[in-house]
């Protein structure tokens, strides 16, 4: 019998269904405690897998890495400057050759018509590892993140604050409305998501009850949270738009008084940060910005960082094991019985 999953591609969250995405999220917990109580798990034994890197990663990278060494495959890092994709060779070509000598592929880049494209022409399953547009991969994570400290996930009420059009931000509406969570975006309106990404969701949200608000009020939008969660206020390619975003964002940065503001008891509140985050000055980028712009945390303060409420690191680990659920779904053959 062939699993549901089996030489299926991860490209977005929009094209598998809620039960399908809870079937990935409650495989990858289950992942996990095989690994911790030292089970072995090698379901993809003999297999290679691509790992395109047109972005610099540090948890995506180590987590393709170590899940595909965990489960018996032996990954191969290609990065920007040892592939020619799009630059010498076209993605068609590229896909064909790769997908001639891998059993799967990853790409972590800027289009998600590449990440497509490879998925059309390799033959075998792709995963998206990032894109401007979409991160799936992710989405599992943090799903999974959520639902191991609360349990479930139906009714949680997930708010989003910083820069709404970023992947991010679209992916934890469209997967929240998916998976009925109560997504907010609380955003400047000159960095609300796009109708496009709006229309997916409330398509979704009809489906699944989740209750969906775009909004730039920070008082409304974080009341009653369950999980807030920030991400960088400045994508990898957008470096030339520091002033104006730390300019646009500064309301929306997670601190103590906006942990506050959510009126949430402490043990109905975790805080979310997909990484890297900029909270303090112990980095470049970090010192840069207090050099010109005269502040030492961005997106969210130190304090908030490293309180009682954060997850990121919880979260940061289990990149692994849901890409390790994800690789194993759709290439090892398993028996996953019919999800709908």
């Amino acid at each position: 019998m062939t699993s549901v999953f089996q030489g299926r591609s991860l490209l977005a969250e929009k094209d598998f269904t809620r039960g399908e995405i809870e079937y990935l999220i409650d495989f990858s917990i289950h992942l996990k405690d095989l690994k911790k109580r030292g089970i072995a798990h090698r379901y993809l034994e003999g297999k290679n897998i691509a790992l395109l890197f047109e972005k610099n990663s540090t948890r995506t990278r180590a987590a393709f890495t170590v899940a595909a060494n965990d489960l018996g495959a032996s990954p191969e890092y290609l990065g920007k400057n040892d592939i020619q994709l799009g630059k010498k060779e076209s993605v068609e070509d590229t896909a064909k050759v790769l997908g001639s000598m891998f059993d799967g592929i990853e790409f972590r880049g800027f289009s998600q018509e590449v990440v497509e494209g490879l998925a059309k022409y390799s033959g075998v399953p792709v995963w998206n590892g990032l894109t401007d547009e979409w991160h799936p991969t992710q989405m599992i994570a943090d799903f999974m993140t959520i639902k191991e400290n609360f349990g479930y996930l139906e009714g949680i009420n997930l708010v989003y604050v910083g820069d709404g059009r970023n992947n991010m931000a679209n992916s934890l509406l469209v997967t929240g409305a998916i998976l009925g969570v109560n997504v907010c975006i609380c955003a400047p309106e000159e960095l609300f998501p796009t109708q496009e990404v709006v229309d997916y969701a409330n398509k979704f949200a009809k489906e699944s009850g989740s209750k969906l608000l775009i909004t730039a009020d920070v008082e409304k939008g974080v009341k009653g949270a369950n999980v807030l969660y920030t991400d960088v206020w400045v994508s990898m390619g957008e470096e030339d738009k520091f002033e104006e975003r730390v300019n646009l964002l500064k309301p929306y940065q997670i601190n103590m008084d906006m942990i506050k503001k959510t009126g949430t008891k402490d043990d109905e509140l975790i805080v979310l940060h997909c990484l890297p985050a900029f909270h303090d000055t112990e980095t470049e980028y970090g010192k840069m910005v207090e050099k010109d712009f005269g502040i030492t945390e961005m997106e969210i303060t130190d304090e908030a960082f490293r309180s009682k409420y954060g997850r990121q690191f919880e979260e940061a680990e289990n990149r692994m094991h849901s890409i390790k659920a994800i690789m194993a779904a759709t290439l090892g053959n398993l028996f996953i019985p019919y999800v709908k």
